[in-house]
């Protein structure tokens, strides 16, 4: 097969919330049988056709850094963890429909890759209003994920599905929530599907046809993304 361009997206997450999970389906079509902790970072490929049925579709890899750790992690492994945040063109934040905690953190998991250089603990605070703005700065596309989509009960989905519009009004994204055991909420021509394709979509428009791209390197160079509040009980 013929080199292609590549694209780098970060899988970002708590431990436990199924982001190996997720990686295997997305780029094996497949359910992992045995999923096991991330140690480091791992990395799998998927193949894109950008703006697929057009005159402009061509076709892409697209690799998903699935990073492990967690944010209790020590500032050694921290700094460790940063390597893997270079020149990254997407970002997917993955939590645990089941776990609010897991939701939580994903503000700090984007401050930890979008601030890579500084320490994210302590930027989030109990009071005070959340300033979209702050993020709307940020270029790098994101996409937010929910597991264990088929765990929530019945008479707790609407709660969860508001949290998770919160969530992905906050990050400037659109959102997915899915089961990795079960490829249907992946399949061709089904809501997920067409937002997963058009964020990739969206991370090589970035990458490849915007004039002047800011890559993670140059993020520095921007203001600090803080998070003032959650909209959390």
């Amino acid at each position: 097969m013929a080199s292609l361009d590549r694209v780098k997206v970060l899988v970002l997450g708590d431990s436990g919330v199924g982001k190996s999970s997720l990686v295997h389906l997305l780029c094996q079509n497949q359910v992992l049988g045995n999923p096991s902790w991330t140690v480091g970072c791992s990395v799998d490929v998927r193949v894109q056709d950008y703006k697929e049925g057009t005159p402009e579709e061509k076709t892409y890899y697209i690799e998903l850094w699935d990073v492990g750790g967690s944010l209790g992690s020590a500032s050694s492994i921290k700094s460790t963890r940063a390597v893997f945040y270079n020149s990254v063109n997407g970002i997917m934040l993955v939590h645990d429909l089941t776990n609010k905690k897991s939701s939580q953190n994903l503000y700090r998991w984007s401050l930890e890759a979008l601030n890579k250089d500084s320490s994210p603990t302590g930027v989030i605070v109990s009071n005070g209003e959340y300033d979209r703005e702050q993020f709307a700065e940020n270029s790098v596309p994101l996409l937010l994920i929910g597991t264990k989509f088929d765990q929530i009960a019945e008479t707790k989905r609407n709660e969860v599905l508001t949290r998770t519009t919160f969530l992905s009004e906050d990050f400037n994204a659109e959102e997915i929530n899915l089961d990795c055991t079960n490829p249907r909420y992946l399949a061709a021509g089904t809501s997920n599907a067409v937002k997963l394709s058009r964020f990739f979509d969206k991370v090589i428009e970035k990458r490849y046809f915007t004039r002047d791209p800011t890559q993670m390197a140059g993020f520095t160079d921007r203001k600090r993304f803080n998070f003032k509040s959650l909209h959390y009980d």
